[in-house]
Parts: structure tokens; C-alpha cells; sequence
């Protein structure tokens, strides 16, 4: 069968390279044409467009690449009709896919989405398309099932792609002597600090975190450096301290071996929490008491992180907009670690988290349902 593959960000490339491996296992002969990235096109795709030409992100850059990105959907719906594909499956990226999704849909093709846009917690009004253009939707997080069984429409838990990420990347066995020993640091305990991928994230967030460091002295803190940002916009929130510490392509190994982490409340959220590091999730815009005013109006939600979300619970502190203060981050950090009063209680809902989330084996079990289906559909 002809399969077209639609991801538009670098962990779009990676769900759906492994989302590439499931679909093989299961119909061997697949031809897979693909928007995505190196490693979708390792594992066998015919790769139209890289994401590097095609994600834009944030208002004004979308604003800026008004051309571009009609230029991109065009090309998209010429390569469909002509490529004649069994089924279009969308990774994520809803703005572009959900326009594809119609197209595809009113032209008569099958339609699936792996990894369901997050309309829980904006742009809820997206469901009356992905209801009309969508023929079946896989889902990475257990709670959207009720959320989308209030809208009448059936979706599958699959379980989710980290907890492969994190099976496959994560050597357990390695001892803190041994990493301490690879990254040439000093014998102390770890706190680890993760904030974010992006400048700005970066520059709201890491200050504060390194002001920590005087009041935590037995420590040693390790910053996870994000790809694709060099050293020196790191350095200038180090202040020329040695004692500060980058460490490139181990966030997961930083993180198990951290008694506790502050972490930019995103994906690196559920990450550390799966991995069992207790942690106090942060986030700050620009703006101020407004901007935290319009993204309460905005998000439809009441906690920030993915990990209270599927928990229904507050299990780790957030600390965003306002909140993110020293005394609060301070007393936050201190109750998680070594005997803090939280710690414990913290470690304990880790485990009813996994247990939530399910087995490894998300998109092979995605692939192997979307292969069932189209041949049924074939019969």
C-alpha cells in the first residue's frame, strides 16, 4: 500500500521514523513518500520536503512566511493527487495538517492523525475539523480519550512515543561515578536544570535557576544545553563561573542521576517525571500580569503540565508568569530534595504515572492499527 506522511517539526521526525518502522513490520511492500525530516528518510521514506523548510513558529514569523506557507500547502495537495497514496496520516502540526486533512478528505482519500493535536487546551473549536476530515485519530495522552468522547468522537490510546524515546536513549545501568567520570565533573550531587529549547525560553528562565546556586552549595548544577544553540548565549548568564557546567546530548542521563530537577514546564516535564527525578516546572513570557492574564483566558486548563494533566492532580509544583519568584523556587526545590517534605510523596505519583501511561511500543501499536485497518477497508 501507498502511504503519505505529513510531519513538520524535528519530534514529528521522529515519531514518524518510528511510526516508518511499525508500518514495514507490518505491510512489508509500503511505499512511503513524506514531509519530515533525516529520520524518517533513514528509514525508508521518499522525503518531499525537509522540516527545516517548512516550520514556522510563533505569530510574526508566521505573519512573515505568509508566502511560503501557501507555497508549501500548494505543492502538498499537487503531490497527493498525483502520488495517489491508500491513506495521508498527520503528525502533530495541526496548522498546516488540518488544512491538508480537508483537502485530502474532499478529494476522497483516507485520512489518519497520529499524535492529536492538543485542542484541550486551545483552539478547542478545531474538533468540528478533525471530525469531518479525520478518519481516525491516534492518541499519545490518556485523558484525551474522555475529552474527546464529549464530542462524540471515538479515538485510540496508543500509549506514548517517550517512553520509547526514553527505553531507547537512557542507559540505566550507568552508575553516577561513570557519568560524573564522561563529563569530567567533580564528585557532588547533581541538581539539573532544563530551560527549554528556544532563546527566550532560555533567557526568562536560567537566571533565576542560577541564582540558586549560592544558596545550595553542596551542590553542583548542570545545565542541559539545547541543540542547535551555542555556548556563547549560555555563557552569558554564567557570569564566568566554572562551577557552571553544559552538558551536550545526555539530558536523559543528567536527569536520572539529578536528586532534583528544574525544568521548563513542556515536554521535558513528563520526560523527568518518567525518568523519576522529582522536579519544579517554571515558565515565564514577556508581558507580565497581562500576558498571564491573556493566557489563562487562552488555555482552557487548569494545570500547565502534561504530567498534572494526566494525573488530574497537581504532582509536581508550577511555577508560572507571577509565581516563578526566588522565595517561591527556593522553598519549591528544597521541599523535593534529599529528605524534603514533598519528595516522597512526589516519587509515589511517578509511579501511578507510568503505570498510566501504559507499555512501551506506542508507534508500533499505531502502525500495526492503521495497516489493519486500510486492509480491511481494501477487502
Amino acid at each position: 500500500m501507498k502511504y503519505y506522511i505529513i510531519a513538520g517539526e524535528a519530534s514529528g521526525d521522529l515519531h514518524g521514523a518510528n511510526l516508518i518502522k511499525g508500518i514495514r513490520a507490518n505491510d512489508p511492500e509500503a511505499q512511503i513518500r513524506a514531509w519530515g525530516g533525516d529520520l524518517m528518510q533513514e528509514n525508508g521514506a521518499d522525503l518531499v520536503r525537509h522540516y527545516k523548510d517548512t516550520a514556522v513558529m510563533g505569530y510574526m514569523s508566521v505573519i512573515k512566511s505568509l508566502g511560503k506557507i501557501r507555497k508549501n500547502l500548494k505543492l502538498c495537495k499537487q503531490d497527493i493527487v498525483e502520488y495517489k497514496p491508500d491513506v495521508v496520516i498527520f503528525i502533530d502540526y495541526p496548522g498546516f495538517n488540518l488544512r491538508i486533512a480537508k483537502f485530502a478528505k474532499n478529494k476522497g482519500f483516507r485520512t489518519f492523525y497520529y499524535i492529536a493535536p492538543k485542542i484541550w487546551a486551545w483552539k478547542t473549536y478545531r474538533i468540528k475539523a478533525i471530525k469531518k476530515y479525520i478518519d481516525h485519530l491516534y492518541s499519545i495522552l490518556p485523558f484525551e480519550v474522555d475529552f474527546y468522547k464529549e464530542f462524540n468522537y471515538p479515538i485510540e490510546y496508543v500509549g506514548n512515543p517517550l517512553l520509547d524515546a526514553i527505553e531507547a536513549q537512557l542507559n540505566r545501568g550507568e552508575l553516577l561515578d561513570d557519568f560524573l567520570h564522561r563529563h569530567n565533573l567533580p564528585h557532588k550531587p547533581i541538581i539539573g536544570l532544563l530551560p527549554g529549547s528556544r532563546r527566550q525560553e532560555i533567557k526568562n528562565l536560567l537566571p533565576m535557576m542560577l541564582r540558586l546556586k549560592s544558596h545550595f552549595p553542596q551542590y553542583q548544577f548542570l545545565i542541559s544545553a539545547a541543540p542547535g544553540i551555542n555556548e556563547d548565549y549560555y555563557e552569558q548568564f554564567m557570569e564566568n563561573d566554572e562551577n557552571n557546567n553544559l552538558i551536550h546530548n545526555d539530558t536523559y542521563q543528567m536527569v536520572k542521576h539529578a536528586d532534583a530537577c528544574i525544568v521548563a514546564s513542556g515536554t521535558a516535564a513528563l520526560e523527568t517525571a518518567l525518568i523519576g527525578t522529582p522536579q519544579v516546572a517554571v515558565y515565564k513570557i514577556g508581558g507580565g500580569i497581562l500576558a498571564h492574564a491573556v493566557a489563562r483566558i487562552v488555555l482552557k486548563v487548569k494545570w500547565a503540565t502534561l504530567v498534572n494533566l494526566i494525573m488530574q492532580k497537581e504532582i509536581i509544583k508550577e511555577l508560572l508568569q507571577q509565581d516563578f519568584t526566588f522565595p517561591k523556587l527556593k522553598k519549591e526545590l528544597t521541599a523535593i530534595l534529599p529528605n524534603g517534605e514533598k519528595r516522597d510523596k512526589v516519587l509515589k505519583h511517578y509511579q501511578e504515572l507510568y503505570s498510566k501511561m501504559g507499555n512501551t511500543g506506542a508507534s508500533a501499536r499505531a502502525a500495526e492499527s492503521m495497516v489493519k485497518r486500510l486492509k480491511e477497508d481494501l477487502r
